[in-house]
């Protein structure tokens, strides 16, 4: 377990491998670990040092009363990465981001373009309101106070957006959201919700992925299109048989997808470093 201490408390972070930095980025209430199959796949290629991070408010980050509510948006997440990186040494690195961890990826890449290298997105939000509703109301203060004032709400919700999903997922995300505050829970996918990249996104001169699962019931795979109409180098990948994590619903092709874009290759096969290690 490895942490800095930021502006806004403590930053954990956990690390693999060595050689080129990469950066992941998970999503909201949720945790580093979403990323840990994909971390040790990718290390054992001996070309990358993969670096998994929980934003503030989330995982074995910082909670407490140094961390002011304004830490819980796209923005400061953005600058809390920047920090991670200027701390670290780290000049530049691909970043990449599963759900709301996407969203501040790309975020990151428009906003200090000199530090990400590439960019990729796992069901992430370019626009907010292509949320699921049930996501877009746990924005709203209010009604966030009521789902925590009265947890079996919150559950039987997870329930019904969870009800196709493996045991792994639902088993992780009933973990996650117990290390979770009410603050960074309703401020961060309010202000998830209230985000709309589409005018910044032609500016995004870097190469871009973009991965969707084909039944992802969370963030509309819809933000695909969205993603190759407004980026020049963007490409994307449509994983027929995944929902909103695909990386546990087929690993190794999303393990082999991320490896691809890594290396500017389209070969259909994984190196058989990488087969092993998902069988």
């Amino acid at each position: 377990m490895s942490s800095i201490v930021t502006e806004q408390g403590l930053l954990h972070y956990e690390s693999i491998g060595r050689g080129q930095p990469i950066i992941l980025l998970h999503g909201w209430i949720n945790s580093w670990d979403v990323w840990r199959d994909s971390m040790i796949t990718l290390s054992k290629t001996r070309k990358y040092r993969v670096y998994a991070l929980d934003f503030w408010g989330f995982g074995d980050s910082a909670k407490g009363t140094r961390t002011s509510p304004s830490a819980f948006r796209v923005s400061s997440y953005v600058e809390m990465v920047n920090q991670f990186m200027n701390t670290l040494g780290i000049q530049k690195a691909p970043v990449f981001g599963h759900s709301m961890g996407g969203t501040v990826a790309l975020q990151m890449a428009l906003d200090h373009p000199e530090r990400v290298e590439k960019v990729a997105v796992v069901g992430s939000p370019v626009i907010g309101n292509s949320l699921n509703p049930f996501l877009r109301l746990a924005g709203y203060g209010h009604i966030a106070k009521l789902i925590w004032r009265y947890p079996f709400m919150l559950h039987s919700i997870m329930r019904i957006l969870l009800a196709k999903d493996s045991k792994e997922v639902r088993h992780m995300i009933s973990r996650d959201v117990q290390r979770t505050t009410i603050e960074s829970f309703f401020r961060s996918i309010g202000d998830l919700r209230d985000t709309d990249l589409r005018n910044d996104l032609p500016s995004l001169d870097i190469p871009t992925l973009g991965i969707y699962g084909v039944k992802d019931n969370i963030v509309s795979p819809s933000n695909a299109q969205v993603l190759t109409q407004n980026t020049p180098q963007t490409q994307v990948f449509m994983m027929k048989h995944s929902r909103h994590f695909p990386m546990i619903d087929e690993p190794n092709l999303f393990n082999e997808t991320l490896y691809n874009f890594l290396n500017n290759e389209h070969s259909e096969e994984l190196p058989e470093v990488l087969s092993k290690s998902s069988e």
